[in-house]
């Protein structure tokens, strides 16, 4: 191994927990589809960390058939910046503008999935649609939270089996989204219809109506 960075399975089990652990805390499954959107997430994160600390299968492989050409791209640590490495960045790897970017689309992912949490709880006390704050904004804030979180980790650290999972995770959120969605329609009817009418659901929107709207007797959901 060309670099002491790579074999430290208990650094990518470690890792893998605390960010597991820290959207839990902000995202409070309970329900199976809850789960499931955590489970996607935890996928995720093991095929990332287990690349970031544990062995570059991404790095050996495109090394081997890039090596000539892109000559930053070894099995070290630093060469496990992709993109930095694919453009011939050669600065500090953690300062590039993958990775500043990268920063600040993990840290927004968390603060929506807390911030979305808040307003979801609240509605659900007084029994009602969640459609203040970010959910005035798209459907699903959580899931978009999520999104944002992977897509910053995409930015830091690429890996072939992470940019393969994107889609389908993609198209995983999207169905427990819609699953959502028809156990919504069917108890909210058409005050819902009229909300998801005005409201996207996960490219955010401007909202056409004052931010503090509420409609009556709406379940909580994702």
């Amino acid at each position: 191994m060309a670099d002491a960075a790579y074999g430290l399975w208990p650094l990518v089990v470690l890792n893998t927990l605390l960010f597991i652990a820290f959207a839990a805390s902000f995202f409070h499954p309970k329900s199976k589809r809850d789960w499931r959107a955590m489970g996607a997430y935890s996928a995720f994160l093991v095929a990332l960390f287990t690349e970031m600390y544990g062995i570059p299968l991404t790095v050996y492989l495109l090394g081997s058939w890039l090596g000539s050409r892109f000559p930053l791209l070894q099995d070290t640590h630093a060469g496990g910046h992709l993109w930095n490495d694919l453009t011939g960045w050669s600065g500090d790897p953690h300062l590039s503008p993958f990775h500043l970017v990268s920063y600040v689309a993990i840290g927004s992912g968390f603060w929506l999935i807390a911030t979305a949490w808040k307003t979801l709880h609240a509605a659900a006390r007084r029994d009602e649609l969640a459609t203040t704050g970010a959910y005035a904004w798209v459907r699903h804030p959580q899931y978009d939270g999520f999104l944002l979180i992977m897509t910053g980790f995409l930015l830091q650290w690429p890996t072939i089996p992470t940019l393969l999972m994107f889609p389908v995770l993609l198209h995983v959120y999207g169905r427990l989204a819609r699953s959502e969605e028809r156990e919504v329609a069917k108890r909210f009817g058409e005050q819902w219809t009229a909300y998801a009418a005005d409201t996207p659901a996960f490219w955010p929107r401007r909202p056409r109506h004052p931010a503090d709207r509420r409609t009556p007797r709406a379940p909580a959901r994702r």
